[in-house]
């Protein structure tokens, strides 16, 4: 079920107006209910998945909270990340992986040629994947607290706003909203009409109508001329920046209509003025969470010169990641690989750039230099 079809537009006033009329004690039930039906309007087959990821993750995390020693734990966490991990690879990274090695094969001459899957990427895997890992890794670090209610933390895995195309959100952000009882606030709900409306806006009207200029021209670049592909390139970056982040202002609005308060996913990304700062402000959720989980966890234990080397590297590693996240496609892969380099580079040379504005007096003018680091990120 789309944000912007008609069934969504019947099925989230009934969901709200049934979450008010319900006790406190039994809302958590009819969310539960009604991410599951609104995932299951898409393919109800992969709802299975979505209840594997939940079922491993709870066990898991119960069963490292009834040892002390990490050593103990350990078995339960890496359960958790092969299940999750390995559903994520075989679902939206298999085929890839099998392409490349045949794609190999007819390069060396070598015998390796293996069939080709191609399967159906179910929706939103990605996201509730990361957010099931950040979970069982929390838990395994003494973060967060196991949750002993399973239909709570089934909620927090399938929580129908955030289910499709997030924000990640964290355990102890979430989890504790279900729990409590959220009276009708008037408020909170105009706030998330706005949003929505924002949302549709930005989705409808923006993304849809800029996609009809620019997919003929990626589709079939070779019937269109410079100009043309010139303005197509900054109009593809403003239809993903409204797609995405309207479709994320839905979801934020559609939670706040409950009460629920989800994770800020963007902060107006094109006044950054790097690529690091970019990140800073694009998928926020998704950059933080490689940053917690990914990021921190590289070796890092160098000094000298190898510190800042091994750093940059943790760097590029962390973004190829990011791009790969994206899509199982070698454009993403670059993509992310490119990103990783722009911050490298950039904090290389932060040192030549600080005295290369110094001595050519933009430092001074601190407006101007504002607005040529924006449109060089740009």
């Amino acid at each position: 079920m789309l944000f912007n079809s008609i069934g969504y537009l019947i099925f989230l006033p009934l969901t709200v107006a049934a979450y008010y009329a319900l006790p406190g004690k039994w809302r958590w039930i009819l969310l539960l209910a009604a991410s599951y039906l609104f995932y299951a309007m898409w393919k109800v087959e992969y709802v299975l998945l979505l209840m594997a990821a939940t079922a491993v993750s709870y066990y898991a995390a119960l069963g490292m909270e009834a040892h002390t020693v990490k050593k103990r734990k350990k078995p339960w966490l890496w359960a958790a990340l092969t299940v999750n991990l390995g559903m994520l690879f075989i679902f939206k990274y298999l085929g890839f992986f099998t392409g490349l090695i045949s794609g190999l094969s007819d390069l060396t001459g070598l015998p390796g040629q293996i069939p080709y899957y191609a399967i159906l990427l179910p929706v939103g895997i990605s996201f509730y994947t990361f957010q099931t890992l950040g979970y069982v890794i929390d838990v395994y670090r003494g973060v967060t607290k196991p949750e002993k209610h399973a239909g709570i933390f089934a909620l927090y895995v399938t929580f129908f706003p955030q289910l499709v195309a997030g924000p990640i959100e964290r355990a102890r952000n979430l989890m504790p909203q279900f729990r409590q009882e959220h009276a009708f606030d008037p408020a909170a709900f105009a706030s998330g009409l706005r949003l929505i409306l924002w949302g549709l806006f930005k989705k409808i009207v923006i993304a849809d109508r800029i996609a009809m200029l620019v997919q003929p021209v990626y589709g079939q670049p070779e019937y269109f001329h410079g100009i043309q592909i010139a303005i197509a390139l900054p109009l593809l970056i403003i239809q993903v920046y409204a797609d995405f982040s309207g479709y994320t202002d839905i979801a934020i609005g559609s939670a706040r209509l409950m009460g629920f308060r989800l994770s800020r996913n963007f902060n107006r990304p094109f006044s950054a003025r790097s690529v690091a700062d970019f990140w800073n402000r694009w998928h926020i959720t998704l950059t933080t969470w490689l940053r917690d989980y990914v990021y921190f966890s590289l070796p890092s234990r160098f000094r000298g010169k190898t510190a800042a080397w091994r750093l940059n590297l943790n760097l590029i590693i962390t973004f190829t990641l990011v791009g790969f996240w994206h899509g199982a496609q070698w454009n993403f892969l670059i993509f992310g690989l490119i990103h990783g380099i722009y911050m490298a580079l950039a904090n290389i040379s932060k040192p030549m750039m600080e005295k290369f504005n110094r001595f050519s007096g933009l430092a001074a003018a601190p407006a101007l230099l504002k607005a040529l680091n924006q449109a060089s990120t740009f």
